[in-house]
C-alpha cells in the first residue's frame, strides 16, 4: 500500500474524525504533489462529517466557507480546511454552483473535481483512493478532466486556464479531448473575474514552463484576457537583431529569465507596444521606434485591467520602459542610470536586458553581452565604493539647507535635485561642506 508522509496535524485531524465514526482523507493537490515527491503548500481534508459535526470535535475552528461545507480547523496555530463530501448543483454562471448538496460518498465528491490528478484522496487507514485514473495520468504526464471535459469546463470556466497552468507547472501535456473542450469553451473566460485570471496567469508565468502561454494562445484563451499577446504573435520582426515574431521572442525572453513574478511579467510586456509602432523602411527592414515607452504605458493599462497591485505595476512599468537602456560605459552614465531606474530595480534591469539578448538572433550578441558585462562591472564597483546614487545617500538633506536659510517648499526640492546631479557626475563632491557652499552659489 502506498504511504504518504503527512504533517502530524493533518494525521491528527483525520484520526480524530475517524475515531468518531467518520471517514476523512487528505485530498487534491497535496496528494498529487506528495506522489510526485514535491512538498505540498497546503493540506486539504475531505470528510463524511457535516460541518457542525466537525466543529464539535475540535477546540478551535473558523467558519471559512460553511455554506459550501468548509470549516478551518486550527492545529498548532496552522489552519487546515476540512470540507464535507459534496456534490455541486447546477452551475448557472460558469463560476459558482447554484447549490451544494452534501453526500456520504467519497467517490461522488471526487467526481466533481477538475482533473484526474487532483481527484485522489489518501488516509493512513484506507491508503490511496484513485477512482478516476489519476495515478496513471501522473505516470504518463497527462492533464485530463474527470469525466466529460465539457461538463467540467462549463461548471467553472477558469478550469480551461487551470489546465494550461498545471501543464506548465508539471511539464505535462493536455489530453486531446480535454484540449479540444478547452478550445471550444475558452470564450467563457469572459465570465471570470480579473483577480482569478491574474492568479492563474502568474502561476503559469513563474512555472518551469512559461512558454506554455503559447498553449493558452493556441486554444484561444489569450484572445479573451490578453488580446495584445495575440497581436504580438501576428507581428513579424524583419530586422537582423531578431529571428522570431514579437510573440515568440517574448516567450523565449520569459524562458531566459529566472522565475520571479516581476521579471517574468516584465519579459511578457517588454515588447507589447511593438505591434502599435512597427514601421517598415524602403529596404523592407522593420523599425519599432519608441516601443519602450509605448510598451510601458500598455503594461500599466493591462496590469490595472488584471487587478495587479500598485507595487508590481510600478516595478514592471519602470523595467519595461528602460529595457532597452544603452548607457555610455562611464561611471557617471551608470550612476545616472541607477538613479533614473531606481537602486532596487537596477540589478533586475540587468537581468531583463540579458534575457532580452538571449531571445534575439545571434547578430551582435557577443558585443551586446560584453557591453552588459562592462556596465555590470562598473555598477558593482560603484556599490563597493559606496558612491552616492540617490538623495538618501547624499551628504546633505533638506534640513541642512533649511538650517542654512532656505525655506521649505518646491525650491528646496529643486536645489536638492540640482546638487544630486552634480554628485552623480562627480562623487567626490558628496561632502556636506562642498554641497552647502554650492547651494549658496546657486542661490545667488
Amino acid at each position: 500500500m502506498m504511504k504518504i508522509e503527512m504533517p502530524k496535524q493533518v494525521s491528527k485531524i483525520i484520526r480524530t474524525l475517524e475515531e468518531h465514526g467518520f471517514e476523512a482523507f487528505a485530498v487534491g493537490g497535496c496528494v498529487r504533489d506528495s506522489v510526485l515527491g514535491r512538498r505540498p503548500n497546503d493540506w486539504d481534508i475531505t470528510t463524511s462529517a457535516m460541518p457542525w459535526q466537525t466543529k464539535k470535535l475540535f477546540k478551535k475552528t473558523v467558519d471559512t466557507g460553511i455554506q459550501h461545507g468548509t470549516v478551518t480547523v486550527l492545529q498548532d496555530g496552522i489552519g487546515y480546511e476540512v470540507t464535507t463530501y459534496r456534490i455541486d448543483g447546477e452551475y448557472e454562471d460558469g463560476r459558482h454552483p447554484k447549490e451544494v448538496v452534501f453526500t456520504e460518498n467519497l467517490r461522488e465528491d471526487l467526481r466533481r473535481r477538475d482533473f484526474t490528478i487532483n481527484a485522489m484522496a489518501y488516509s493512513e487507514r484506507a491508503g490511496l483512493v484513485d477512482a478516476f485514473g489519476g495515478m496513471e495520468d501522473l505516470k504518463n504526464g497527462i492533464i485530463r478532466c474527470v469525466g466529460d471535459p465539457r461538463e467540467r469546463f462549463t461548471e467553472d470556466a477558469l478550469r480551461v486556464m487551470r489546465a494550461v497552468r498545471f501543464s506548465g507547472q508539471l511539464g505535462f501535456s493536455i489530453e486531446e479531448n480535454t484540449r479540444e473542450a478547452a478550445r471550444e469553451l475558452a470564450p467563457n473566460l469572459k465570465k471570470i473575474s480579473a483577480e482569478r485570471i491574474q492568479t492563474e496567469l502568474v502561476k503559469l508565468l513563474i512555472s518551469d514552463h512559461p512558454e506554455y502561454l503559447r498553449t493558452a494562445w493556441e486554444l484561444g484563451m489569450t484572445d479573451i484576457f490578453l488580446p495584445e499577446f495575440d497581436e504580438m504573435m501576428k507581428t513579424p520582426q524583419n530586422t537582423p537583431h531578431h529571428c522570431m515574431c514579437v510573440g515568440e521572442h517574448t516567450i523565449a525572453a520569459m524562458k531566459a529569465v529566472r522565475a520571479d513574478k516581476v521579471l517574468r511579467l516584465t519579459m511578457l510586456f517588454h515588447d507589447i507596444g511593438k505591434p502599435a509602432v512597427r514601421s517598415t523602411d524602403e529596404d523592407g527592414k522593420d523599425h519599432f521606434y519608441g516601443h519602450g515607452d509605448v510598451s510601458a504605458q500598455m503594461a500599466g493599462e493591462i496590469l490595472r485591467r488584471l487587478k495587479f497591485d500598485n507595487d508590481t505595476l510600478k516595478q514592471v512599468k519602470q523595467l519595461v520602459r528602460f529595457h532597452d537602456w544603452r548607457p555610455s560605459l562611464t561611471d557617471a552614465a551608470v550612476r545616472r542610470g541607477v538613479y533614473r531606474i531606481g537602486e532596487d530595480l537596477f540589478p533586475l534591469l540587468l537581468e531583463v536586458e540579458r534575457a532580452d539578448v538571449a531571445a534575439q538572433s545571434d547578430y551582435q550578441r557577443k558585443e551586446k553581452l560584453e557591453r552588459l558585462d562592462q556596465a555590470e562591472e562598473i555598477y558593482h564597483r560603484i556599490l563597493e565604493e559606496h558612491q552616492c546614487l540617490s538623495l538618501k545617500t547624499m551628504a546633505i538633506a533638506g534640513k541642512d539647507l533649511m538650517e542654512d536659510g532656505m525655506k521649505p517648499g518646491k525650491e528646496l526640492g529643486t536645489m536638492l535635485n540640482a546638487l544630486l546631479m552634480e554628485v552623480l557626475e562627480n562623487p567626490e563632491k558628496n561632502t556636506k561642506e562642498y554641497l552647502i557652499d554650492r547651494s549658496r552659489e546657486l542661490r545667488e
